[in-house]
């Protein structure tokens, strides 16, 4: 058992009778939701394919509704379904009697969310839908319910039993809802090659834009680039790594790199020579060094430079000429981590 483990386990037994209940209750809530998630898996079948490419089919939106509980599931799901190239907008089923109905199009997609698919709020909306030839997926907990006969495709995201011990607040099939919702979600952006540049377009203001569109070129140093030729001593080697963040590029006439010269080499150089001004470059040098390319993404070359160990990365052009440098801190300010 591990300290922490161990730690653990003695914080519990100094609990209270009355805190070590609560304790155990919460577990057996963890439990219940995540055996009914777990489940989900045996409900997937038809239904379920045929509304990924019904919606993959689709010139319009997916309209999502639901009321109470389901609602709000229905909001994420919508959400998330958006911010993952498939257009979608949740419909609140009231409203949608009240008007609302305009901004549904023939061409539109409509899933309707209701545990017992039973819901009276639902059913106006569920009929309209196929007055007007709107497909229907229905994400519901029971297969021969209103909506389930109505609907073109049934995702069943039924449950055994509410993690509520009264087995009457919505939780485990809440849970499962929003669960399949995300199995629905992703589903549809592997089938759209919706891959990481699209994912950042559409998440332009926070972090994780930043990090996904940030490029190497966008941080890289150009000007006054650390740069020896072949036939360079470290005297002078010495002098560019003092004043140039500790890494120098050596290169041939045309400017493709043949290696770099990092502050670390000259401490295991020093280690090793009390006299090595006059030592060529190319004795010292890193012959194979890790490089990239400007249109690198920011992130993968922080992920170079933390997996081996090196604070700075040459950027070369397609004929390895050598266009820019580009340093760890610098690629973390931008926010590429």
């Amino acid at each position: 058992m591990s300290a922490t483990a161990a730690s653990r386990d003695e914080a519990v037994a100094s609990l209270s009778a009355l805190q070590a209940d609560t304790l155990a209750e919460a577990h057996r809530v963890i439990r219940t939701e995540a055996s009914a998630v777990t489940a989900l898996g045996r409900r997937l079948d038809a239904g379920f394919v045929g509304a990924v490419e019904a919606i993959l089919a689709s010139h319009g939106r997916v309209i999502v509704s639901g009321i109470g509980k389901s609602g709000i599931v229905g909001r994420k799901i919508a959400a998330t379904l958006t911010s993952t190239g498939t257009p979608a907008t949740f419909l609140h089923p009231v409203e949608a009697m009240h008007g609302d109905l305009g901004i549904v199009g023939p061409d539109d997609i409509g899933i309707l969310l209701s545990k017992s698919g039973e819901s009276d709020e639902l059913r106006g909306l569920a009929e309209y839908f196929s007055r007007t030839g709107v497909q229907v997926v229905a994400m519901t907990g029971r297969r021969d319910s209103m909506l389930g006969r109505q609907a073109a495709f049934l995702i069943d995201c039924g449950v055994d039993e509410e993690a509520c011990p009264h087995d009457l607040a919505p939780t485990s099939s809440t849970t499962a809802t929003m669960v399949m919702g995300d199995a629905l979600a992703l589903s549809l952006l592997r089938r759209r090659g919706f891959g990481p540049e699209e994912f950042a377009r559409f998440h332009p203001g926070g972090s994780l834009g930043r990090r996904l569109l940030l490029r190497v070129g966008d941080v890289m140093i150009t000007d006054d680039l650390p740069i020896l030729q072949p036939e360079a001593t470290m005297r002078e080697c010495v002098v560019l790594l003092a004043e140039k963040r500790g890494t120098v590029a050596v290169t041939d006439q045309s400017g493709r790199l043949s290696g770099v010269v990092t502050a670390g080499d000259l401490t295991r150089l020093m280690e090793h020579q009390e006299t090595f001004f006059d030592t060529s470059v190319t004795n010292v040098m890193t012959r194979e060094p890790k490089t990239t390319i400007a249109d690198e993404l920011g992130a993968a070359a922080v992920g170079t430079m933390e997996r081996f160990g090196i604070m700075a990365m040459p950027v070369l052009d397609d004929d390895r000429r050598l266009v820019g440098m580009v340093h760890l801190h610098d690629l973390m300010r931008a926010g590429a981590v």
